[in-house]
């Protein structure tokens, strides 16, 4: 998983986000239930201290002690309810005392004594643990007398009740959360997806492919205006590569008939007797120059043509290994010329769907190239081969000068020369590799070089296959 991307970091986002909020929540709500419920249970001792002297504790005198006694513990029970009740008299004897409750929570009889000078509230820890609410409520019965009604609860209930509630958000909110970030993940990755294909259709989009355009998202959305945007971007790139592609095509196409007539006049001026040697000297070096002038217009005008699709190219099914094995024969007299030794490997036909003349230049050039930049003494081996991948794949390697790593972004660029006064010693005008280049991109193939300065070069050329299918409908 890429954590740099949108997608993750929008849901990394939502989701610290709902877990801040939950927390926040999770303790509004603990405080607050934690508040109402000391709340509730303070009232209700003390709704229990006003009713036990009012409907008992009024009426002593005429009941006697042992009704009172008997009917708080039928009424109240404290017992079963786990709660402490004490009634006391002005001198500090007891009226009434609960006992301990069925749970053994607290014992009663070690709880303080209350005085009338006590405040109404307390609490009380039992064995170091346990913690006693107690109200303490002064009341006078009907004849005078004064008592003190105290009422008490442990906290465990309001404890119990907490602890109930932060098990469940113990449990339910780690289930939110884990929810929350596999529906955001979901959600951003399908509201994002619309992204991933304008990426994948742009990084598709060549210079030869301008005219392909990114899907827009007809949502009304900023989604829609940069898809939009991005088309109307690839509309103004199309235009302008053709205005400099028909540029280059017009160019050189306007230029070779001036340099067919320059070419022809000098020709037919070399043929003068008066001239002078040193004159004929310079009009034969003019007339290489020309030439190599010529041949530079015919590369462009080739590359245009192949670039904005204007070439034609005759695709037949041929066998890739056949045809470099004869361009390698015919070349092998200018390797030997140069002392060095040309090779060629191949196991098995490989058959690819293209230009057969094309092709032939993609070797040519390639083999040209690696000879040219070999001293002497060493070595070149062309092989044909089929790839893992199920391409067909060409292998030009030598043992030369090789390429530095920092011109290796550029070697397939026009023009570009690694080495200007040495390729120029040599007639190159850098657009060999260039229309390599363009014409594998023609074919939907590749072409890459390995390389380092001083260790030779292998460039590799990567071509589709013909299928099984193809190859059977071929016969048919």
């Amino acid at each position: 998983m890429n954590t740099r991307s949108i997608r993750f970091r929008l849901t990394a986002w939502y989701a610290g986000l709902l877990a801040g909020l939950l927390l926040l929540f999770g303790i509004f709500v603990y405080l607050t239930l934690e508040q109402f419920l000391e709340k509730n249970l303070r009232q209700s001792l003390a709704d229990q201290a006003q009713t036990i002297g009012q409907t008992l504790i009024a009426n002593v005198d005429q009941s006697g002690d042992a009704y009172v006694v008997n009917e708080i513990e039928e009424h109240f029970a404290p017992r079963i309810t786990g709660r402490f009740v004490r009634v006391s008299r002005a001198d500090g004897s007891v009226l009434y005392q609960s006992g301990p409750p069925k749970n053994g929570s607290f014992d009663p009889s070690h709880v303080p004594a209350a005085t009338f000078n006590s405040p109404s509230w307390r609490e009380e820890e039992h064995s170091g643990e346990q913690e006693l609410l107690i109200h303490a409520g002064p009341f006078a019965a009907r004849n005078g007398n004064r008592y003190l009604i105290e009422t008490g609860a442990p906290y465990d209930q309001v404890e119990r009740v907490l602890r109930g509630l932060l098990l469940s958000l113990g449990i339910v909110f780690p289930l939110i959360v884990a929810v929350a970030i596999g529906g955001g993940y979901a959600l951003m990755r399908r509201a994002l997806k619309p992204f991933d294909d304008i990426a994948t259709t742009a990084e598709r989009i060549t210079s030869r492919s301008l005219n392909e355009r990114v899907p827009e998202s007809r949502t009304g959305d900023e989604l829609e205006k940069l898809s939009v945007s991005l088309n109307r971007m690839m509309g103004r790139l199309e235009e302008a590569f053709h205005l400099i592609n028909r540029f280059s095509a017009d160019a050189s196409h306007e230029l070779r008939t001036p340099l067919a007539i320059i070419r022809g006049e000098l020709e037919q001026a070399v043929q003068a007797r008066e001239l002078t040697p040193e004159l004929r000297e310079t009009i034969g070096s003019t007339l290489e120059e020309i030439e190599r002038l010529s041949r530079i217009v015919e590369q462009l005008l080739a590359m245009a043509r192949l670039e904005t699709g204007e070439a034609l190219i005759e695709r037949t099914r041929l066998d890739l290994a056949e045809l470099a094995k004869t361009t390698v024969e015919q070349m092998q007299l200018l390797a030997e010329q140069k002392k060095l030794q040309l090779q060629f490997r191949a196991t098995a036909p490989v058959n690819v769907e293209g230009d057969r003349f094309r092709l032939k230049q993609v070797v040519v050039n390639l083999v040209d190239n690696a000879i040219n930049y070999t001293p002497a003494g060493g070595s070149v081996s062309v092989s044909v081969a089929t790839s893992t991948s199920g391409h067909a794949v060409l292998e030009v390697a030598d043992t030369g000068i090789g390429v530095p790593s920092e011109a290796l972004p550029q070697i397939f660029d026009r023009f570009f020369r690694a080495d200007p006064a040495r390729s120029r010693q040599l007639g190159g005008a850098g657009l060999g590799l260039a229309i390599v280049k363009s014409i594998c991109v023609a074919h939907g193939g590749t072409v890459t070089v390995r390389s380092a300065d001083g260790e030779g070069a292998v460039f590799r050329v990567e071509l589709p296959l013909v299928s099984s299918d193809q190859r059977e409908e071929s016969r048919t």
